[in-house]
């Protein structure tokens, strides 16, 4: 009999290391923007991320469309990925093209010379639509990533961009996560990934839109759907012993806090495997403050995590507290 395959896969949502950030990168070492969050990401085998701005030193910026903020870090900002264990980024947001064609152009490249897997954007449609592949000791991942916000940056057949999908028009899910599904099975990968950039920003609750694109998208193939776009995190749920995490928060960046909606509370979230099966969803409060992240300790983190039980309670799901935060068995 086979030896028990145990692998840890580890999610957090936007990472935007411009602006404020990238100049931090100045004084600060890399590790040093992690915080006490660095151990719990190592835990993971790998850690996904949405990599919410280019890293480009281009200052060329986006004037095609009107645009308010625009995202770009230095080439450092590489080391701080690595620094917080994050091998496989989404560039499919509305910000990877901030900086031009030749911003995405340099992300794509320091990526790949760091060895740092990326999906969502490219030279061509068909390159944006193409998984990442992650292969790990005991598991192999596919990594698909998509957005609806930023249609301005859609990638055509001729030009580079996101992989832009209007979640608006139920009619094209279908086709859509039809051909994605089949592209990230095509290499009958273990687990399937969806990482998804969707919908309004400070919203607390997916839409049924949004629940309904989530839904579709296992039940076309996908093992767990990666959500961000909110910067304030959503309930988790499951589906046929599949994982929904509707929208996974902030996790580092430089940004005002809404003191109600509190875009600085979020979570590590750990996903464990066994024998290429989804077995259990481990969430690690967070407190993110300027250029920096921590693991949230005692009221803090429960008040953190009493928020998140409140917004899995629509999905008939009740996470469990545990030592690290809460837990949520997936079966």
């Amino acid at each position: 009999m086979d030896a028990t395959r145990q692998t840890t896969l580890g999610f957090v949502g936007d990472v935007m290391l411009g602006r404020l950030v990238g100049k931090e990168m100045k004084r600060k070492e890399p590790e040093a923007f992690w915080g006490t969050t660095a151990p719990a990401l190592r835990l993971a085998d790998v850690v996904f991320a949405n990599l919410e701005c280019a890293i480009t030193t281009s200052r060329k910026q986006w004037k095609r469309t009107h645009k308010i903020f625009h995202f770009g870090a230095p080439p450092r900002a590489i080391d701080v990925l690595k620094a917080g264990n994050i091998g496989c980024v989404s560039l499919a947001n509305n910000h990877i093209l901030d900086f031009e064609t030749q911003g995405l152009r340099d992300t794509i490249s320091l990526l790949d010379n760091a060895g740092i897997n990326h999906a969502g954007a490219g030279s061509t449609l068909d390159a944006a639509r193409a998984p990442a592949y992650v292969d790990l000791k005991d598991v192999t991942i596919s990594f698909t990533a998509m957005t609806d916000n930023e249609p301005a940056f859609a990638a055509t057949d001729q030009n580079l961009g996101a992989f832009f999908v209007n979640v608006g028009d139920r009619s094209i899910w279908g086709d859509v996560l039809t051909a994605a599904a089949a592209r990230a099975r095509a290499t009958t990968p273990d687990v399937a990934i969806l990482s998804a950039h969707l919908g309004p920003n400070m919203v607390d609750t997916p839409s049924q839109l949004f629940r309904d694109f989530a839904d579709a998208a296992i039940d076309h193939g996908f093992d767990i759907f990666h959500g961000h776009s909110a910067h304030i995190f959503q309930g988790a749920r499951t589906r046929n012993g599949k994982l929904i995490l509707h929208d996974t928060g902030d996790f580092l960046d430089d940004y005002a806090v809404d003191p109600v909606l509190r875009n600085d509370w979020s979570f590590i979230f750990l996903v464990d495997i066994d024998n290429a099966q989804l077995k259990g969803l481990r969430m690690i409060p967070v407190k993110l403050s300027f250029a920096n992240v921590d693991i949230a300790t005692g009221a803090l983190a429960d008040t953190i995590s009493q928020r998140m039980i409140d917004r899995c309670s629509p999905f008939d799901v009740t996470p469990e507290r545990s030592d690290e935060g809460l837990y949520v068995s997936i079966s």
